[in-house]
């Protein structure tokens, strides 16, 4: 990778809480869970693309998938596409010498010609060394609207997942695992209010424990509803 790329990747950064421990085993996803989990090393496939709709956890597993890699001293490099007003295609430049490579949102460069090529030329050399790529996108492959028919052909040839968002009673245990994790007690009480009064994506969920976790340090107080629907009716007057 050349200096400006290194430069740009650490940038980007990985989120920290995007790891294989956070991310909430739903039945729906646990085939792709267990691909990526249990051949996350030598076994994993060449290609791999994984699509689902916003809040699947297409985003969160790139990010583990890398760090797993990272922690094994394997060279691996995490771009989010939907940022790319920020970079210029020469980020992928020099990437073919990474042992992997995670795109996200690829639907992001769908009618820019100049990202397609640089795309394809990528997925060319990243196919000769050997080293591995994954992507993610919010449709299936096939309907992925790349202008460029090449590339299309190409992200319709490796191994395809789809991410199913979490039901509510899911989103529970998924609250609850990272409030776990994070050494948060959360009661009955304060999951159902967290439930019914705030908004149920999972992004806005996490959002809100991390709030709860510092007003509770802040406040030296522990977490209950009162203090939940302090905090919130504080945020809704800001």
């Amino acid at each position: 990778m050349s200096d400006k790329n290194k430069q740009l990747a650490l940038q980007v950064g990985l989120d920290d809480s995007s790891t294989f421990d956070n991310f909430y085993i739903s039945a729906n996803n646990s085939q792709a869970l267990a691909y990526l989990y249990e051949q996350r090393s030598s076994c994993l496939e060449q290609f791999t693309y994984l699509w689902g709709s916003t809040g699947a956890g297409r985003s969160h597993l790139l990010q583990a998938v890398c760090h797993h890699f990272d922690a094994r001293d394997a060279a691996s490099f995490y771009l989010p596409l939907k940022q790319v007003a920020d970079f210029a295609p020469e980020i992928l430049e020099g990437l073919e010498n990474l042992t992997l490579v995670c795109l996200d949102d690829v639907q992001a460069i769908v009618g820019n010609k100049e990202w397609e090529l640089a795309f394809f030329s990528l997925f060319n050399r990243l196919r000769d060394s050997g080293t591995r790529l994954v992507v993610a996108a919010n449709c299936a492959p096939r309907e992925l609207a790349i202008e460029l028919p090449d590339l299309l052909s190409r992200l319709q040839s490796g191994v395809v997942f789809q991410l199913h968002g979490l039901r509510d009673e899911e989103k529970r245990y998924a609250l609850q695992l990272r409030a776990t994790q994070r050494g948060i007690a959360l009661s009955e009480d304060v999951l159902n209010y967290v439930l019914q009064r705030n908004e149920r994506s999972m992004q806005a969920l996490l959002s809100l424990l991390e709030q709860l976790d510092q007003f509770s340090l802040q406040t030296k107080r522990r977490i209950t509803v009162p203090l939940l629907r302090e905090l919130m009716e504080a945020s809704d007057a800001s």
